[in-house]
């Protein structure tokens, strides 16, 4: 199989090595150029690439094709057409022109608008993105593409993305032109998405009510044992689990997606996926089929796969973290300190800019991974706090510390490592450790945006990170506009020691999960967003209106609709949770303990009859359930009435802070007591598998 694997690799994607086969060479070339310098594409050039397109499509056994795009669910659409073309006598051919290739129409009025579109007012297009490539899966040919209404306005997350990589582009550009690298026409960032998830046996999940609606349990007592024996993280696979993992890396190689590396993860049953770089709406579009793909191949083999961040409670949840750089049309990535850092001036204003944007804009950054399963990651002691800071590592923090008080830096020399055993290899051993408890991280030649939750679109903080850090690179321009190219070396130089010292506040290289970084923060002035309600009305502050329209990657109505879709989904996600839970306790869990209760009761009766003696302990345990009982009964009450209430209300920020702050405190409340209870009653009239049936017996 594995001579095979470069033959499969891509094999079902319409890539570069496809499009020189089967297009003329001069529209093969006016195709590369709209890809590398975004460039419009003439109606001949995609008619000539719609009928290759096709051509090799349905060589490869495709009937249909749709345009694939990323409304603002999160999630992908897809509308399906096949290729046939009545051509009269009761004939077809199988066509497709480049006009059906460049635009579609599908109804817009079901997708969430925030208010940008009234129901009734159904025409929306979808445009295509000819730099993300077109891929075969379930006999269709997917063509990616953007998503706009009949008025123009972004009705999904590729075209921001799309406006934000081309506005960083434009302005890094233009640093490096000032820096002497006037060769370079583009700069493109890069994303590398590493993919948490669980696996859970399908029979086990299809008995979970709360698993099914809500993706996450919301009841469930802990098992004898959870992750405290660290036996599972990077431990050997499972046969399921690694004939699962097998097939996955299959189907995601066939369709261009680079997975690299596998694993288990830290949580029983939790594993994770992380692939090689490429271009961010290439890999925001892969990470969307990837996580299809998950789920798609885990009913193969009688698996469902989880990507709820929580889905479990007292073990660790899932992240994702995006792992971003800028790379010029050359392939040299700017987030390379190469050999000395201290002296290349070329990463370190491009550092030095990060640095800025993170700290000017940590509210867009903690908004763009705000949602109702993240907020029970966040700060939770298994994944990065809600505060966002960046780690640069020792070396980078001595460099950044001699910008501030101009004094020369040396670069660290090279240490080998030396284990000890004269068998084993020695090596160099790196100029800086890795951070786990850091939200943003410098990683070597990356930054390592941590705080993403699982089932969250890498496309949100990818189109925030661009458009902050593009903003900065504008005003680094704009200070630099006047300087002559002899004295730019030392204007750069005082460029950087200014910023650094404006913005040094947001660096923290220790445990963000103490309590004292927690005041530190404070005492910094950094923000602590803590949950999504509190975050969410951020997106509408009037200079971050300002900077999306100064840039152009949202108009002010763009930006307001995207409040309002994610006060909607957050409010909509607590009321399934907590519709679900009212259901499993009034169906399930109360019913459960009454029945035993009830079996209970007769047996001490039947004692009783026989002057059986030893009844005291069965007596305890019945008055153990009553009580639960009626405490599940008394919460269960409380949360109906406040549901009603939050029900009327009408303000949607309101209701969201309500639907936190009541609405989960009394799911919690009925949870505590309902796990306690769970502890006294026998297997076999649990109503629903328990942790342990779900985490180990996979």
């Amino acid at each position: 199989m594995g001579n095979g694997v470069p033959e499969m690799y891509g094999s079902l994607v319409f890539n570069n090595k496809i499009m020189r086969e089967k297009l003329p060479k001069d529209i093969y070339k006016a195709l590369r150029k709209t890809i590398e310098n975004n460039t419009h594409l003439e109606l001949d050039v995609a008619n000539s690439v719609a009928v290759a397109m096709k051509e090799w499509a349905v060589e490869n056994g495709a009937t249909h094709y749709t345009h694939w795009f990323q409304p603002m669910t999160g999630y992908t659409a897809e509308k399906h057409d096949s290729f046939l073309t009545p051509v009269g006598d009761g004939q077809v051919i199988m066509d497709f022109s480049g006009r059906e290739l460049r635009k579609g129409e599908p109804d817009a009025s079901s997708f969430p608008s925030g208010g940008l579109r009234a129901t009734f007012e159904a025409r929306g297009y979808t445009a295509w993105d000819p730099t993300s490539p077109a891929f075969i899966k379930d006999k269709t040919l997917y063509i990616p593409t953007a998503f706009c209404s009949y008025s123009g306005e972004a009705l999904d997350k590729k075209t921001p993305l799309l406006r934000s990589m081309d506005v960083l582009s434009k302005e890094a550009v233009k640093i490096l032109h000032k820096l002497g690298q006037t060769n370079v026409r583009t700069v493109h960032t890069t994303v590398g998405a590493e993919q948490e998830y669980f696996l859970v046996d399908k029979k086990a999940y299809e008995k979970r009510k709360d698993l099914i609606f809500a993706g996450r349990t919301l009841l469930g007592a802990l098992p004898p044992k959870g992750q405290e024996m660290e036996d599972h993280y990077f431990g050997s696979l499972k046969t399921r689990v690694a004939a699962y993992m097998h097939d996955l890396d299959e189907e995601l190689w066939k369709l261009g997606i680079p997975a690299k590396t596998k694993h288990n993860e830290v949580a029983p049953a939790q594993h994770e996926l992380a692939p090689v770089f490429d271009t961010t709406n290439v890999a925001v579009d892969h990470n969307q089929l990837t996580m299809e793909i998950m789920k798609k191949v885990a009913e193969k083999h009688d698996l469902v796969c989880l990507l709820h961040e929580k889905p479990f409670a007292g073990i660790n949840g899932s992240g994702k973290h995006n792992n971003w750089a800028m790379v010029t049309n050359e392939g040299v990535n700017l987030m390379d300190p190469g050999k000395t850092p201290a002296e290349n001036l070329q990463f370190l204003i491009f550092l030095v800019a990060v640095i800025k944007a993170v700290d000017e804009h940590a509210d867009l950054l903690r908004v763009s991974c705000a949602s109702a399963g993240n907020d029970h990651r966040l700060g939770a002691n298994e994944a990065p706090p809600a505060i966002i800071s960046i780690f640069l590592g020792d070396e980078l923090t001595k460099v950044i510390g001699a910008i501030e008080d101009g004094t020369f830096f040396a670069t660290q020399e090279k240490v080998k490592m030396d284990t000890g055993a004269a068998a084993l290899s020695r090596f160099t051993k790196d100029t800086t450790d890795r951070n786990r408890t850091s939200p943003f991280a410098f990683t070597g030649n990356k930054f390592e945006f941590r705080s993403l939750g699982s089932a969250h679109s890498v496309a949100d903080p990818n189109i925030m990170l661009n458009t902050v850090v593009a903003d900065v690179l504008a005003e680094f321009n704009r200070e630099l506009d006047e300087v002559a190219p002899e004295n730019m070396d030392a204007a750069v130089k005082e460029l950087l020691t200014k910023t650094v010292k404006a913005h040094k506040r947001i660096l923290f290289d220790g445990d963000n999960y103490t309590e004292d970084w927690l005041k530190e923060a404070e005492k910094r002035g950094l923000y602590n967003l803590k949950n999504t309600p509190a975050a969410l009305p951020f997106i509408v502050k009037q200079e971050n209106i300002d900077l999306f329209v100064r840039h152009k990657v949202l108009t002010e109505n763009e930006l307001k609709s995207r409040y309002e879709i994610q006060l909607e989904k957050y409010c909509k996600t607590i009321r399934i949770e907590d519709r679900t839970l009212q259901s499993m306790i009034s169906h399930q869990f109360l019913p459960a303990l009454m029945t035993y209760a009830d079996k209970l009761s007769e047996s001490i009766q039947r004692r009783k009859a026989v002057g059986s003696f030893g009844c005291e302990s069965e007596l305890e345990q019945l008055q153990l359930l009553t009580d639960a009982y009626n405490d599940i009964y008394k919460k269960l009450k409380k949360l109906k009435a406040d549901t009603d209430t939050v029900e009327k209300m009408t303000d949607m920020q309101k209701a969201a802070e309500y639907y936190h702050d009541v609405i989960l405190a009394d799911m919690d409340d009925i949870r505590v007591s309902a796990d306690e209870a769970e502890e006294y009653l026998p297997q076999s009239m649990m109503p629903y598998p328990t942790y342990e049936d779900l985490l180990f017996y996979v």
